[in-house]
Order: C-alpha cells, then sequence, then structure tokens
C-alpha cells in the first residue's frame, strides 16, 4: 500500500514573500511581490517502524529553502531582461529600467520567476539536500502565490 503524507506551508509556516517581475507579461510584468507557501506531498510505502519518512525532516529542508528566498527579489537567471554584475541587477523591457542592490536579490537558475518554476525550483533543491528512504515512492512540490492559487510539480523517486 502507497501512504501519502502531507505538509500543508500555511499551518506550518514554510512561506517566504518576496518580488518579482514577468516581462512582458500583460498584469505581472510590473514590480509586485506575494506571500508564497510552500507544500509538500511524500508518497511511500511504510517502513520497518511504520513510516514513510519523518515530517519533521521534509518540513525543516523546505523552511531552509523558504529562508533564502524571503525578502528577496526573484531573478531569473536565463532571462535575458535581466542584466547581473557583481553589486546590482537590472532589468529593462518596455521602457521601463529597474535597478536592485545584488544583495537584495535572489539569483534562482529559472527562466521566469513563475509559480510553475518556482515549485521545480524548490523540488530540486530539496532533492539535493534530503536523503530519501528507499521505500519513498514521489514526491510533490506545491508553491501558492497566496491563497487558492499555486502551482505544483511531481518527482516519481526510482
Amino acid at each position: 500500500m502507497i501512504f501519502r503524507l502531507e505538509i500543508d506551508g500555511w499551518k506550518s509556516g514554510i512561506r517566504f514573500s518576496s518580488a518579482h517581475i514577468l516581462p512582458g507579461h500583460k498584469s505581472c510584468g510590473v514590480l509586485h511581490g506575494h506571500t508564497y507557501v510552500i507544500n509538500a506531498k511524500v508518497y511511500g510505502e511504510k517502513d520497518r517502524q511504520d513510516f514513510v519518512m519523518d515530517f519533521s525532516i521534509v518540513k525543516s529542508l523546505l523552511k531552509k529553502i523558504a529562508d533564502r528566498l524571503d525578502h528577496k527579489i526573484l531573478i531569473p537567471k536565463t532571462n535575458t531582461f535581466f542584466e547581473v554584475s557583481d553589486k546590482e541587477i537590472k532589468v529593462t523591457f518596455d521602457g521601463k529600467k529597474y535597478v536592485f542592490p545584488r544583495a537584495d536579490c535572489a539569483l534562482l537558475p529559472i527562466s521566469n520567476a513563475t509559480a510553475e518554476n518556482l515549485a521545480e525550483y524548490v523540488l530540486k533543491e530539496l532533492l539535493k539536500e534530503i536523503d530519501l528512504p528507499g521505500n519513498v515512492k514521489k514526491i510533490e512540490i506545491g508553491v501558492d502565490e497566496g491563497f487558492g492559487q499555486g502551482a505544483w510539480i511531481e518527482k516519481v523517486i526510482g
């Protein structure tokens, strides 16, 4: 039998407040922010101690990832509208120009700071840092941009 563990980021306090810009998007092409929440689901069989895995391990790693993004401007590393230097990040499009101190930004290996890409980023970061037991079969990560809207990604393990 496959069991599902769920971590509700709203109730567990796995949140970060960040700003972003989606150049060229009609409504999201202006600097704006969200209170983001990271949710998780872990699927697997019970181990010898009748656990899929310890909730606290997943929660602490997700909080660590959220903390790295908290109160930052989310900058997509592979988007050509963003010019990155050691001291600042410039964004130029549609006659607008933003300049941010590098220290205020989280430079992410994504093409746009969408909920979909943030969910994928969080999943990849989690998988780098977690030692998954062999009984875990799948992980899902969701990133909400406020109540009632978010994006999910899943990864089948093994």
